[in-house]
């Protein structure tokens, strides 16, 4: 996700955290880094490279809190077992703020799990699926959409990038790069 609202220059108008509803991969309160095979697949990508970081080496493994639901507009679990987690954890999503990552995606099921699966494909297709689909309802819904127009004279676009006879478009929605 934040390669994709990086690569539109609107990162300072997001923010975006990972965090796990577990702690499986949290050891005497240490978050694990990111597991060296997802970190394969982001650089295959061009995301955790020396010129697309994107805090992926520094990222660590943290618990969701209760507060992350005041913090933040959406909260995306990637399966059926992270909504459940989350939706006990916030006592219900009374401001509904969860989702999970396939709903983005137009369709239904779990994001596929690579700890069980080993195939960072489709794990890869799956989140990147989800992060596009959110990426365009969020750009969808007018009011999002106007604080992210309201942007315009900090740069986040170059008039100059546009033919004479284009009108300024302001956010291009479906002109984002898919994984």
């Amino acid at each position: 996700m934040k390669d994709i609202v990086k690569k539109q220059n609107l990162e300072d108008q997001f923010h975006i955290e990972s965090s796990a509803t577990h702690t499986d991969e949290i050891w005497n309160g240490q978050g694990s880094p990111v597991y060296p095979p997802a970190r394969a697949k982001l650089r295959e990508h061009g995301i955790g490279t020396s010129d697309n970081e994107l805090g992926v080496s520094a990222k660590r493994a943290r618990l969701t809190s209760r507060a992350d639901y005041d913090k933040f507009d959406f909260i995306i679990g990637m399966d059926s077992a992270n909504i459940r987690d989350l939706n006990r954890l916030f006592s219900g999503d009374p401001e509904n703020k969860v989702y999970k990552m396939l709903e983005f995606a137009d369709r239904s099921g779990d994001v596929a799990d690579p700890w069980y699966t080993g195939n960072f494909n489709d794990t890869w297709r799956d989140c990147s699926d989800g992060c596009h689909g959110l990426f365009r309802q969020i750009l969808m819904n007018p009011t999002y959409a106007k604080v992210l127009g309201d942007n315009e004279d900090s740069g986040s676009y170059d008039n100059d990038d546009y033919g004479e006879d284009d009108k300024d478009p302001g956010l291009i929605h479906d002109d984002f790069p898919r994984g």
